[in-house]
């Protein structure tokens, strides 16, 4: 198939603005040197997304076609290529420049230059986009639906990484949405002992009942629970998963002498912290960002074997059209609700 077969228009949902989403047609994209042509067939909706709909996302410019949780069908292939027409994929969305010195030192995901789908530049709301072949990731064996949740349980077990949880370790994860999920189902599989917080005891259930968390607390008089829990001498890693600063900067009373606190939300304002305790602990605090080939590679793997339960974690679906009306909904109703999939219609 070449690209003049595709000619023509294509939907894409844009924010056009905070509070404002629309479907709109667009030309076909055409491939560039490198690139493949896809079809999304489910789009994980973000966090991301909500701030970006809510207008609290740092790192945006509007108009802005949003996702990047994707799982892709390839539609054209350059010739020579690795990929296989109509086989699935999923999306690495970090588009990093391979020659920075974050790209030199094997941190792809902290490119200096990073353009993030669905952030920086379109993303996978739309029914056809191209992106460079280099950034999908082969997932045999996986669903559409499980290829659409790798991006965002990637992110957790980046994180879960680069904290180093070791086996019996007491570990609390601060957040039950999606990301935190994510955050304490990688640090249970790599031994940690993982106590999540959160004020929505719906998640907490999920979280206990599904992920087998050892334990959890309720975001009310949290302090007194965790000083229970750990005998008062805290716990050797903190995950805050939030995006709240009033809770980032309450986790550094939650972390163990010689600890690490491992940041995974991104806010806009400043954090503070009581430098006597900081240095009191000798705390080690950790910014962790978006992910790595390993850490797709990890998650696919972990999904394969049937160790992550996928059909929990995806409790909504809507479609491109409907995503309009959806979206706006989900972002201030969040009962019942962990994961929702936008579907190819």
């Amino acid at each position: 198939m070449n690209s003049g077969s595709l000619a023509g228009q294509i939907d894409a949902l844009v924010c056009v603005k905070p509070g404002e989403l629309r479907v709109e047609a667009r030309p076909a994209p055409q491939c560039g040197v490198g690139e493949v042509l896809v079809r999304p067939l489910c789009v994980g909706i973000c966090g991301t997304d909500y701030h970006i709909f809510e207008g609290k996302h740092p790192y945006l410019k509007y108009p802005r076609v949003m996702g990047h949780e994707l799982a892709v069908e390839v539609v054209e292939v350059p010739g020579g290529s690795r990929l296989r027409q109509g086989e699935i994929y999923v999306v690495n969305p970090y588009l990093s420049c391979g020659v920075c010195i974050a790209c030199r030192s094997g941190k792809p995901n902290c490119c200096v230059s990073i353009s993030v789908l669905g952030v920086h530049q379109d993303g996978g709301m739309t029914t056809l986009f191209s992106l460079p072949e280099q950034n999908l990731v082969r997932a045999e064996g996986l669903s559409a639906d499980q290829c659409a949740a790798v991006e965002f349980l990637a992110i957790g077990a980046h994180s879960v990484r680069r904290a180093a949880v070791s086996k019996d370790e007491r570990v609390l994860v601060v957040g039950a949405g999606p990301i935190g999920l994510g955050v304490a189902l990688f640090a249970g599989l790599s031994g940690g002992r993982v106590t999540m917080m959160d004020l929505d005891a719906e998640r907490l259930n999920v979280a206990h009942d599904t992920l087998g968390v050892d334990g959890v607390v309720a975001g009310e008089n949290s302090t007194a629970a965790i000083e229970e829990k750990t005998g008062g001498e805290g716990y050797g890693v903190v995950f805050d998963a939030t995006g709240n600063v009033g809770s980032i900067e309450d986790g550094f009373d939650f972390v163990a002498p010689g600890g690490r606190y491992a940041l995974v939300s991104v806010v806009k304002e400043s954090i503070t912290f009581r430098d006597p305790d900081f240095h009191r602990k000798e705390m080690s605090v950790l910014g962790c960002r978006n992910a790595t080939l390993a850490d797709f590679e990890r998650v696919i793997d972990s999904i394969r074997n049937g160790r992550v339960p996928i059909d929990c974690l995806i409790t909504h679906r809507t479609t491109l059209r409907d995503a309009v009306r959806d979206i706006p909904l989900w972002a201030t109703r969040k009962n019942g609700l962990i994961k929702a999939l936008i579907l190819a219609s």
